[in-house]
């Protein structure tokens, strides 16, 4: 194999080991809820103050770079409280009443979200194939919560946890839209590093009001899976999809991250027995198509 080739392989390689570390994300969420009555709030703040040391180092590793200018400062500490911290509150909160496979289809939406925002506050009107793409997306959405929209206590609570997901994306996508020029002048492992340590502080902070010392006493289960949820779905992925795009590129990268969503269902499956209906899998299938109708480029 050439020396491009074994790149390449590599890049792609990069980004299964990322598209899938990242998806385990929410199953382990569920699990902690399944093993021990943790809160969210506990549990946000084990997964970034154990994630800290590695974004601390990163940012020690990075600080030869260009000095950053302070309106840049503030564009960092602003979308990582929103990009970090609030949008993954709100999809551990979410995760409380809805299960990890429907979780991560709705997370899915922020491309498509992405759009919208664009056409809303930058002037750039959807072209007509990402507006059929979010006709695709979001009848496939309507398909997933379809089966539990009758008025029943239970599934007024799983549509409220859909919305907070839903209210995660969103936020996502706010980040992506508004940091993607502050990326290019900071590079892209500092902004990462720092927008990471920065949104530790308000968890720290909810935390410190929210909770007491007696809630980290949890049994020894909960916190091998919070040290994964920190570690191997946190960080790894950071740094596997960054090599990733570098080597293949976000044309390609977004066809493999596709397989995020589906190894989610199949792992929240066999792991926790969040089984989808067949309605949720046709559903589904849509979500994926629509948003990789809008992420893919066509050259």
């Amino acid at each position: 194999m050439s020396e491009g080739g074994a790149y390449r392989l590599g890049g792609i390689a990069f980004a299964l080991a990322g598209t899938v570390t990242f998806a385990f994300r929410p199953v382990l969420i569920k699990l902690g809820y399944h093993v021990h009555p943790v809160s969210a709030t506990t549990l946000l703040f084990l997964r970034m103050t154990l994630s800290l040391p590695f974004f601390l180092a990163m940012a020690w590793w990075m600080r030869g770079g260009q000095p950053i200018a302070r309106r840049d400062w503030v564009g960092i500490v602003g979308l990582g409280f929103l990009g970090y911290y609030l949008a993954s509150l709100l999809d551990f909160l979410g995760l409380q009443y809805v299960s990890a496979g429907v979780g991560r289809l709705i997370m899915f939406l922020y491309p498509t979200l992405v759009i919208v925002l664009s056409a809303l506050f930058l002037a750039k009107p959807p072209t007509r194939r990402e507006l059929g793409a979010l006709a695709i997306t979001y009848s496939g959405i309507a398909l997933v919560l379809s089966s539990q929209l009758s008025a029943g206590p239970e599934n007024r609570l799983f549509v409220f946890g859909a919305l907070l997901i839903f209210a995660s994306a969103m936020c996502y996508a706010v980040y992506l839209v508004t940091g993607s020029q502050l990326v290019k002048r900071v590079g892209s492992a500092r902004f990462t590093a720092y927008t990471m340590i920065v949104s530790t502080v308000p968890a720290v902070i909810q935390f410190a009001l929210l909770e007491s010392p007696a809630s980290l006493q949890l049994p020894a289960r909960l916190w091998w899976i919070a040290l994964l949820l920190a570690t191997a779905c946190t960080v790894l992925p950071v740094f596997l999809v960054a090599e990733a795009l570098k080597r293949i590129g976000a044309n390609h990268f977004a066809l493999i991250g596709a397989l995020g969503p589906v190894t989610t269902v199949l792992a929240d499956f066999f792991l926790l027995d969040g089984a989808l209906s067949a309605a949720q899998v046709l559903g589904g299938a849509l979500v994926i198509s629509g948003v990789l109708l809008v992420s893919v480029k066509r050259s």
